[in-house]
Parts: C-alpha cells; sequence; structure tokens
C-alpha cells in the first residue's frame, strides 16, 4: 500500500513542481489571443472553461490504454508501476503540453503541421500518414473493447444477473454475439453524431455525465484495493522491495526492453494525445491554462493507471492466474473481473460503466480529429455541414472495413504507431526549444528514449523484421544515433525569435 501511496504523491508532486518548470522553459502569453477568440468557428473553435476543457481533455486522451496496457503490463511486475510515474512525468506530460500548446501559438494547428514547421516538410507529409493510420486503429480499437465490456453486462443482467451466466450453453453465447452485433452498431452511431456536430453540443455536454462515471470507477476501484482485504502484490507476492521495481516477473520470460515500453502506452506516455491535444487547444481561453489542461490531464491518466496497474498486481492470487485471465478474454475479462468481485455486481457495473466511457469518449474525437486533419490538408472548410459529410462518411466506411481485420493484430501495429507518433511528438517539441535557444534537453532526451523503445521494437517484433533480440537491440541504437546526428547536424537555432512563434 505504501508503495501506491508513494507513486501518486509523486505524481502529483510532478506536476506542481516539474509542470511548472516545463511551463516556464515555454514561457507563456496570457496577453496573446488564443485560436478559440481569434479563429472562432462555432464548430471546433470554440471557448471553454478550463474546468471542462481539462476534464475533456482527459476523456479524450484516456481510452482503454490506460486501463489494458497497465493491466498487461502487470506481468512484469512492479516495474510497470515504476514507468508510469517516471514516463509520465518526465515524458508524456511533457509531450502533451508542448503539443497542446505548440497548437495554440500555431493557430490550433494539428501534429502534421507542426512536425513539418520544426522539422521539415518530409517530416509532415510522413506524419500526416501516420497520425491519419493511429486515429483510423484507435476509433476502431475502441469501439472493439466497450461493446465487449457492454455486452458482459448485458448479458449478466439478461440471465438473472448471476455473473457468468451468459456462457452457460450455446443459446447465451449467441445471444451475446447479437447483443454485441447492437452494441457495435449504437457506438458507431454515436461516433458519427459526435464527429459531425460542433463539439459543444454533445462533447461539451455529456463529457460532465461521463466524467462522473469515471470518478465512480476511480474511486471504487481505490476503495476495492484499500478496503476489501485483498493484499496488495499479491498477484507477483506481496514481500516487494526497491529492487524489485526494476526486476522483470514475466513468466513468459519476455523482455522489458523495448516490449514494456509499448505495452503500457496511455499512462505513461501516447502518441495518441498528439491528435487530441490540438482539439482542446483550440478551445482554451488562455494560454495560462496550458498546464493544467494538458500536463494536468495527464498526471490524471497516470493516476488511473497506477490503480489499474495495482488490480493487475493484486486481483489474483498469482501471476499464472492473471495471464489465464487476459489469454481467455482480454484485459477487458481483468476489468470486468475485478469490478463485479471487489465492488458486487450493481457497483461492478458502474464502475465497469466508468471504464466504457473511456475508448467511447476518445473514439469518438479520434474520427474527429481524423476528420479536421483530412480537412486541414485539403484546405476544406468544415463550417459546412455536408462539407463535413463528405470526409467524414468515406472515413468511418474505411473504419468499418479495418475492424474486420483481427483484433489482436490490430492491437500491435496500434502500439507501435501510437508510440512513433510520441517519438515524432518529442521530436517537434525539441525542434522548437532548440531553434528559439531554450532548453531543450527536457524533450530531446526523452525523444532519445522513445527513438530508441520504437527503433528497437520494430526491429524485433513479429510485426516489424524479427530480428534476434540482441541484434534488434544495436539496430536500435544505431537508428537512434542517426536520429540525434541528424537533429543537431539539420537545425540551425534563430537569432532573432518571434515573440508569437
Amino acid at each position: 500500500m505504501q508503495w501506491f501511496i508513494f507513486c501518486v504523491l509523486l505524481l502529483i508532486a510532478g506536476y506542481f513542481v516539474y509542470g511548472k518548470i516545463i511551463e516556464k522553459i515555454f514561457v507563456i502569453n496570457p496577453q496573446r489571443a488564443t485560436p478559440a477568440y481569434s479563429m472562432g468557428d462555432g464548430v471546433d473553435y470554440i471557448p471553454m472553461s478550463k474546468k471542462k476543457i481539462w476534464l475533456i481533455q482527459l476523456l479524450n486522451i484516456a481510452g482503454t490504454g490506460p486501463i489494458f496496457g497497465p493491466i498487461l503490463g502487470a506481468l512484469y511486475g512492479p516495474v510497470a508501476m515504476l514507468w508510469i510515474v517516471l514516463g509520465c512525468i518526465f515524458a508524456g506530460a511533457v509531450h502533451d503540453y508542448f503539443c497542446g500548446m505548440l497548437s495554440i501559438r500555431n493557430g490550433g494547428a494539428n501534429i502534421p503541421f507542426l512536425a513539418g514547421k520544426y522539422l521539415g516538410r518530409p517530416a509532415k507529409h510522413f506524419m500526416n500518414i501516420l497520425a491519419l493510420l493511429l486515429l483510423l486503429l484507435v476509433g476502431v480499437v475502441f469501439v472493439a473493447s466497450p461493446a465487449s465490456l457492454l455486452t458482459n453486462i448485458t448479458s449478466d443482467l439478461l440471465n438473472s444477473g448471476t455473473v457468468g451466466a451468459a456462457a452457460v450453453n450455446d443459446e447465451a453465447g449467441a445471444k451475446s454475439g447479437t447483443i454485441l452485433t447492437v452494441w457495435t452498431a449504437v457506438i458507431f452511431i454515436y461516433y458519427i453524431l459526435a464527429t459531425l456536430v460542433p463539439i459543444d453540443k454533445i462533447i461539451g455536454r455529456i463529457y460532465p455525465i461521463f466524467g462522473a462515471l469515471l470518478l465512480f470507477m476511480t474511486c471504487g476501484m481505490l476503495f476495492g484495493l484499500f478496503f476489501e482485504g485483498i493484499p496488495f502484490f499479491r498477484t507477483v507476492g506481496t514481500d516487494i522491495g526497491i529492487m524489485d521495481f526494476f526486476t522483470n516477473m514475466d513468466k513468459n520470460d519476455t523482455p522489458i526492453w523495448p516490449l514494456l515500453f509499448i505495452t503500457i502506452a496511455c499512462g505513461a506516455i501516447s502518441g495518441f494525445h498528439a491528435t487530441q491535444s490540438p482539439l482542446m487547444a483550440r478551445c482554451t481561453e488562455n494560454e495560462k491554462e496550458g498546464r493544467f489542461i494538458f500536463y494536468g490531464a495527464m498526471i490524471g491518466e497516470g493516476v488511473i493507471a497506477l490503480i489499474w496497474c495495482m488490480v493487475g498486481l493484486s486481483f489474483y492470487d498469482d501471476q499464472g492466474t492473471l495471464l489465464e485471465a487476459i489469454k481467455s478474454g482480454t484485459p477487458s475479462k481483468v476489468v470486468y473481473d475485478s469490478a463485479i468481485g471487489m465492488l458486487g455486481l450493481f457497483g461492478g457495473i458502474l464502475a465497469v460503466l466508468g471504464v466504457v466511457v473511456l475508448p467511447i469518449t476518445s473514439g469518438d474525437t479520434a474520427f474527429r480529429a481524423a476528420r479536421l486533419l483530412i480537412a486541414d490538408f485539403f484546405s476544406y472548410d468544415q463550417r459546412n455541414l455536408l462539407k463535413r459529410l463528405v470526409i467524414a462518411l468515406p472515413l468511418f466506411a474505411v473504419g468499418f472495413w479495418v475492424s474486420t481485420i483481427d483484433f489482436s493484430v490490430l492491437w500491435r501495429y496500434f502500439g507501435w504507431a501510437n508510440q512513433t507518433t510520441a517519438m515524432v511528438m518529442l521530436w517537434t517539441a525539441a525542434a522548437y526549444l532548440y531553434l528559439h535557444k531554450k532548453f531543450h534537453w527536457v524533450c530531446t532526451l526523452p525523444a532519445i528514449f522513445m527513438t530508441m523503445v520504437c527503433a528497437t521494437f520494430l526491429a524485433y517484433a513479429p510485426i516489424g523484421f524479427g530480428l534476434d533480440y540482441q541484434i534488434a537491440v544495436w539496430v536500435g541504437m544505431a537508428i537512434t544515433l542517426v536520429a540525434v546526428v541528424a537533429f543537431f547536424a539539420l537545425l540551425k537555432p534563430k537569432d532573432e525569435v518571434a515573440q508569437d512563434d
């Protein structure tokens, strides 16, 4: 218990201490008009209060990543908690802050524009393709996971409230399949509506309700961990020392480097956030709110990730049982089992609904961001509903086609695309600071780290080149060295810096 509380306190301290340092390095300009006012269009550029934006930002960025990722990461042991804390403070929150603030400084620009401006045109073209691919993958995988959880709830309620009753016979299994189809259709319909209408009409109004469910889920799972008599770290052994945070406890003997840093993305660092932060940058009323909105929302997601990591480390009797639960039903089974087991049927269902809103509130803005990305690329005005439909309908048709691909394959590609996007955004932020003669190492060091992670993973993983592990590590180091040399060789700091740039 002490380790968990200590980790949460570190995250909170990171916001007040390191977050303030990052803000000072960036140098905010409270007198400068934000895009919400200078470019207001009544659809995507709309001023909103910082509290509402913080909640929307948190719900946007916190899909199933800070839940599924930490549950999978728990197989490695307490080292997963270490990565969540350090990654969130020094990489993820920094990534989100600079993405949001640079977007504000550039008229609400998206990540491809920012990459092109500070890293060059080739980076812009690369990010246009990568960001669109990532958004499609996010939209698709964030349909499947909430639909699965909602199917579990509906099936159990239709079967006399008996947990697991839906799996008793073939008839129940067929019924579950029909329910899954219905929920998938409902979620897709919601996504279409949320993508097309002005951001304050649906997202701005119903997200507070979703936020209440999220708060219940967070507090409920914390209550279960603290007061249901479940020993902390029971899954890996309750006698945890400081060195256990550096020990790989995965019984499958999969290497921590680089797999842990791909497995736990949201909650530590996630490139998906780079596609979402510009949405809120277009609604922010003042630059001084940036640390609370962007850095603060990432810290909030880190706390959620820590809670679910502790669930993975504590709910089951041993790692073998946790692994079996994941294999038999993906991490969604762990979510359902632990919520029902610790909070009872009614409380567990409310907690699961709190989990459900996370991927739904990320999936809707993923498709919205994809629409805006395409519109920005073609300079296609989006104030007219018909023009929004011209982009949205083909986009959803492609998304539906992608949804037919095996989920496990989609998730692996999502993981790599996600962290590669984060890597590019960190290099973009580092370039901005370097060009403007500011202390760039706060972004350059995590950019170097994530480059090594992504390059090594691509060289080692089956979805990449499948090289021998030792060779893959050397390949990752070599690619990172090339990236660092190119960064300092090709970029030249500016002699004069514009205040608004």
